[in-house]
């Protein structure tokens, strides 16, 4: 692997080099033939999920082919305008001279694809590396074996091979990916993986962007309508099962809810769940299973601490053979338990009551910087305190995971949960470099630049600064006071 792995990123970069991944054209011929594999292949990617994390059909197109259909679609309709020059306004001190800023890319990024979104989170990032015209080499996750192996088979036969490759293989094969020079890495997955990596890449003074996710957790203020309540309720068991059975970065992680008000929305989770799921969810074909044994038996753990399964109001079974858990809902579990100190990334929903709602923001502050805040409220002045007064990746009320698929937001977490941010123009400035341009004129030099300085030369340059070379000139003739 060490010969073929130096082998591999030396055609990368003399890939590079050349200068071919610079052009426009050839930018959007990847994106093109990015776009014409997902449409020609669509049957293996979706048996692939489903063999990788038995994922539903229609499941694994919402959060994995349309996602990239979007993203791709969207850089190539939007690639002129991010790739033009930005016009810089200079400040007349300069007169006669003209700026602007360019996107540059970086050179050979690396790209590491989860598990738990194999296709959609592996090529997303790729999509902005190569409108930015970079080459990149994909870690695929071994966790995903079908995954893995169907984009390490079909990308070569429709995009560029020198440009874009996929590996794959285990820790082995990172930690020798992480011991090489590259010029931008992309990273999504745990906090204890990402703190490996940023160490690496430390080594090289390599940039990363680590998106890590963390326990997002869902503020579900007092609602007095029916037909909010089940809205409500119906959209946090999307945020949480319906989306690969709760192992999502952004996921709904626990409820803060009133005490007086949780029965309610206890109650219609419960029938929600017996009429999504049926009357035996373990059985359901619209559940994703547990990726492996490993994580199957790190959630059986969490409901093992007796104070914890003490408190588990719905479900808690679970089938080893079929690697599935239902949706389960906990109250009240001891906050110092690890279900409630380390994310959960699985079917387990833990509901906090509080005395009053407004809890919830100090709550949350007492916790790591989650990737997402989901609250559930029609109070105009509570959303303005949630979002002046918590810190997160991103905050989105009266709803969940929606943010996540919508490209004219930046997507990323702050503090615990990563830092960059991409999905559409985002994901092209990640992966850029903004160069600043600026050209002078051979008039009107100024003379305070150069020695001999005295007194007057420090006047000037003071009133320079504080007026800019044109209102200065307006001052010295008198025509401004």
């Amino acid at each position: 692997m060490g010969g073929e792995l130096e082998d591999s990123l030396a055609e990368l970069r003399q890939t590079f080099t050349s200068g071919r991944t610079r052009s426009a054209s050839w930018r959007k011929n990847q994106l093109r033939a990015l776009l014409k594999l997902i449409h020609d292949k669509e049957d293996n990617i979706l048996e692939a999920l489903f063999q990788d994390l038995g994922k539903h059909h229609v499941e694994a197109y919402r959060d994995e082919i349309g996602v990239i259909e979007k993203s791709a679609t969207n850089a190539l309709d939007c690639l002129d305008k991010w790739m033009a020059p930005t016009k810089s306004r200079l400040p007349l001190l300069f007169f006669p001279a003209k700026g602007e800023v360019i996107s540059e890319p970086l050179g050979v990024v690396l790209v590491f694809g989860p598990w738990n979104f194999p296709i959609s989170l592996a090529l997303d990032p790729v999509i902005g590396a190569i409108a930015a015209g970079n080459t990149v080499m994909l870690k695929a996750s071994e966790l995903a074996p079908e995954s893995a192996s169907f984009l390490v088979k079909t990308i070569p036969l429709y995009m560029d091979s020198n440009a874009v490759k996929v590996i794959v293989g285990g820790v082995d094969v990172g930690e020798q990916l992480l011991q090489h020079k590259w010029d931008k890495i992309f990273f999504t997955g745990s906090p204890r993986v990402g703190r490996e990596v940023m160490s690496a890449a430390a080594q090289h003074l390599t940039p990363v962007a680590l998106e890590l996710g963390g326990k997002c957790p869902t503020i579900v203020d007092t609602l007095s309508s029916p037909s909010d309540i089940k809205t409500m309720v119906k959209r946090v068991i999307g945020g949480k099962w319906g989306i690969c059975s709760g192992q999502a970065c952004i996921g709904v992680d626990y409820i803060l809810v009133e005490e007086k008000f949780a029965p309610t929305v206890i109650d219609l989770l419960k029938k929600t769940i017996k009429k999504l799921y049926g009357d035996s969810p373990i059985n359901s074909k619209y559940l994703c299973r547990i990726v492996n044994e490993n994580h199957f038996e790190r959630l059986h753990k969490l409901l093992e601490d007796p104070l914890v399964a003490a408190s588990i109001i719905h479900g808690g079974s679970l089938d080893k053979e079929k690697l599935i858990i239902e949706p389960t809902i906990l109250l009240n579990p001891p906050l110092d338990a690890e279900i409630m100190t380390e994310e959960i990334f699985g079917p387990l929903l833990p509901i906090i009551t509080l005395n009053h709602i407004q809890e919830s923001i100090e709550f949350i502050n007492s916790r790591p910087k989650p990737l997402t805040i989901y609250a559930f409220t029609k109070d105009e002045t509570f959303m303005r305190q949630i979002v002046s007064e918590t810190s997160s990746g991103s905050v989105t009320f009266n709803d969940t995971i929606v943010q996540f698929v919508c490209d004219v937001l930046p997507f990323g977490g702050v503090g615990h949960s990563g830092f960059g941010r991409y999905h559409g123009k985002y994901s092209f400035d990640t992966f850029s470099h903004e160069k600043a341009i600026m050209q002078r004129s051979f008039l009107l030099d100024l003379e305070p630049r150069y020695p001999p300085w005295n007194d007057f030369k420090m006047k000037f340059i003071r009133l320079a600064y504080k007026y800019d070379y044109f209102n200065l000139m307006l001052l010295l003739i008198g025509l401004k006071k």
